[in-house]
């Protein structure tokens, strides 16, 4: 049985089929940048790259797109108030957000399209709808007409008729209300003469509605019809159902074979989010000394990712205690004599316990992704690897295949291997700076003060170990 996935559509766990033998075509909607990205965004990001991940470690060949969408009605206001361009508003954001991506450890997708770059093949879509009698223009806005669409509401299981309009939070049935029914949506936004953010087209200057941005883009990169795509649960309604109508109703074909969606981050009581003002953000809590492992162990590892998440910033220590524990038994696997090494030999038990937790982890992450339990796999290997080391049982064989397992399930996890190591390199400037000064210190043999500078960073959570290969430091 190969990998199975939740099929938001079907409401079931589907084997996964691909189109294509041994290619996975995969789209993810990415961030709007108006804003820093908070770490409710990122489990969503974090579940799809663990999702990429799985599927390269069984051999197949994946296609990521993810979006940028740098034009919205949010985007151009904010940026008109703060007197930018477009371009210029939003560059720092698209930096934040691949600098976040890389401290998390997330491949960034092979194509990062942004909206600004696809004009063409949205008015391309545009057109194609009013053809075929899916839109209507109307007040120089082009709508896309709901009831000419049967299959409306299907993603999300509710009738067509109950589905409330404007209930993403964007503007659609606030701004333009010349519509022959309310549930009908924009997917072209007519704009004043000489307004912002605005690109001719034949329906007059204005701009793409979000919801056609993403299927313009996907059908673009991706094809008519892909394997699987990907969002957070936000998403379903009304995104993701206004883009299957756009796309499906001019192709005749499934958008996607499978939509995969992720459960929100709750804090406060509530979903995390701008709005509410119960978020974080990455850099906030590095500059409060959180490790980035811990953080992507934490965010993927403590539930499942179709399961709610109540993010406690105190339960990023107990991750960081967790990570550490998988960490030494690396270390302790992979030193040149490691403590407690016995003869082992043909019946070293450490070779079938990594037998065995290999073949565990791998069957939790074919049934949906259950990466918490495929954890507790690695959890169970590290207890009974140290108590045959502590025995005297485990030889040299069983070391290589403990960490041949812990590296396999690292190909998923990547984190344990650089706790280790000691090759996290992301430390906020104040635990850089004081590094340096205790190099100082210690160059210019100004030991007491080496030693201080040592207790505080220890009190910052960084123990600090010197060693003939150098000064190595690691988080507890």
């Amino acid at each position: 049985m190969g990998l199975r996935l939740y099929n938001t559509m079907s409401q079931t766990v589907e084997e996964l089929r691909p189109l294509e033998p041994g290619r996975v075509r995969m789209y993810t909607c990415g961030p709007t940048v108006h804003d820093r990205a908070h770490i409710g965004n990122f489990r969503t990001y974090l579940a799809e790259d663990l999702l990429r991940r799985h599927l390269e470690a069984r051999g197949l060949k994946v296609h990521q797109v993810m979006n940028i969408t740098d034009v919205d009605d949010k985007i151009i206001a904010k940026a008109a108030a703060a007197g930018k361009s477009l371009s210029d508003f939003t560059a720092p954001y698209v930096s934040a957000f691949f600098s976040d991506l890389q401290l998390l450890s997330i491949q960034p997708a092979q194509e990062l399209p942004r909206a600004t770059e696809y004009l063409g093949p949205m008015v391309a879509l545009v057109q194609r709808l009013v053809d075929s009698g899916h839109a209507y223009q109307s007040d120089g806005s082009v709508y896309f007409r709901v009831s000419s669409f049967p299959g409306y509401g299907k993603l999300t299981h509710l009738e067509a008729a109950g589905l409330r309009a404007g209930a993403s939070g964007r503007v659609d049935a606030d701004e333009y209300e010349v519509k022959e029914a309310v549930g009908d949506f924009a997917v072209w936004k007519g704009a004043p003469e000489g307004g912002p953010a605005a690109w001719p087209s034949p329906f007059g200057r204005g701009r793409p509605g979000w919801h056609l941005e993403c299927s313009a883009m996907a059908m673009e990169l991706l094809g008519p019809s892909f394997d699987i795509h990907c969002g957070g649960v936000d998403n379903k309604f009304p995104h993701h159902e206004n883009e299957i109508a756009q796309c499906e109703s001019v192709t005749g074909l499934p958008l996607a074979q499978l939509w995969f969606h992720v459960e929100h981050l709750l804090a406060a009581g509530g979903k995390m989010a701008k709005s509410l003002g119960n978020f974080v953000t990455l850099d906030q809590l590095l500059e409060r000394g959180h490790s980035p492992l811990a953080i992507r162990y934490h965010l993927l590892s403590n539930t499942h990712y179709r399961q709610k998440l109540h993010f406690r910033e105190e339960d990023l220590v107990g991750a960081a205690q967790s990570l550490e524990r998988l960490a030494t038994f690396w270390r302790r696997c992979s030193a040149p004599s490691p403590a407690g090494l016995g003869p082992g030999g043909s019946g070293d038990p450490l070779v079938a316990a990594a037998q065995r937790a290999r073949d565990r982890f791998e069957a939790a992450l074919d049934d949906d992704l259950n990466l918490p339990k495929a954890v507790g796999s690695l959890h169970e290997l590290m207890r009974e690897g140290n108590r045959f080391l502590d025995q005297g049982r485990a030889g040299s064989g069983g070391c290589v295949a403990a960490i041949a397992t812990l590296r396999a399930a690292d190909s998923r996890l990547a984190v344990v291997e650089r706790a280790a190591v000691g090759e996290e390199p992301e430390l906020s400037p104040e635990e850089r700076g004081l590094l340096e000064r205790r190099e100082e210190a210690r160059r210019q043999g100004h030991f007491s003060k080496a030693d201080r500078l040592r207790d505080e960073l220890l009190e910052r959570g960084l123990v600090v170990e010197d060693t003939k290969e150098g000064t190595r430091w690691r988080r507890l």
